[in-house]
């Protein structure tokens, strides 16, 4: 089933990102935290696949969802959401997707890995878990390749600031902004410092390079397979 949004803002998340903030209007939009959409420019046959930046709570509290995208490097026309603006349509077609919380989580911990842009479906899972009256104990791992392409950095250095979550956050190359933070590559250090339990649930989004390094980093530590949940994302 396609649905029409419209475009009620577009937010500068990072320099290469924006957030599409896509109003609901009276439609009832219902999806589980980490899912994705097939969007496009409305009437356009070509659509890309978007995880929702957004949670589900949130999203029915503020009235619209977030989808985070990537800006054409080179500048040039794109067929795609980066030539959205207040007030077009946008064509949306899901949720789809099998990357979700999972529904009641053993141990009481979870451990969030992103790479890049795989930061949005995780911040929705986080919102989401933060959401409840019991919140489980919470560690995220965000890597991105420069200071100023850590989106979300404010939201997620305040939730650590309050005691909501373990956050460590780590730049692979130099960048515009001022960095005091951990450089390089996520390594085992970095994810034991950040991994509540051994028995924590870890879902990983980011390019498959990272998750499939992190994956043999977490076994390394001692966490089983099993409790390994990967998505993938080619940019």
């Amino acid at each position: 089933m396609i649905t029409t949004l419209t475009v009620r803002a577009i937010v500068r998340a990072t320099p290469r990102t924006r957030l599409l903030r896509l109003g609901l209007g009276t439609h009832g939009f219902h999806f589980r935290a980490g899912q994705a959409v097939m969007a496009g420019l409305h009437g356009s046959p070509l659509r890309k696949p978007y995880s929702i930046a957004s949670a589900p709570r949130e999203a029915a509290r503020n009235g619209w969802i977030d989808l985070l995208v990537q800006v054409d490097d080179a500048g040039g026309p794109d067929p795609h959401l980066e030539l959205a603006a207040p007030g077009v349509g946008v064509d949306v077609e899901g949720p789809f997707g099998h990357f979700v919380l999972p529904p009641a989580v053993p141990g009481g911990s979870l451990l969030l890995v992103a790479g890049g842009t795989g930061i949005a479906p995780l911040r929705s899972m986080l919102i989401d878990t933060l959401d409840h009256p019991s919140p489980p104990r919470v560690g995220v791992v965000y890597s991105a390749r420069a200071v100023e392409e850590l989106a979300y950095r404010d939201e997620l250095e305040a939730l650590a600031a309050a005691g909501r979550i373990t956050l460590r956050m780590t730049v692979t190359r130099d960048g515009h902004g001022a960095w005091a933070g951990r450089r390089g590559r996520i390594d085992q250090a970095l994810l034991a410092e950040a991994l509540p339990s051994a028995d924590a649930i870890c879902l990983l989004c980011g390019p498959p390079a990272l998750v499939r390094d992190i994956t043999a980093r977490l076994r390394g530590l001692g966490v089983p397979d099993h409790a390994v949940v990967v998505e993938r994302y080619d940019a």
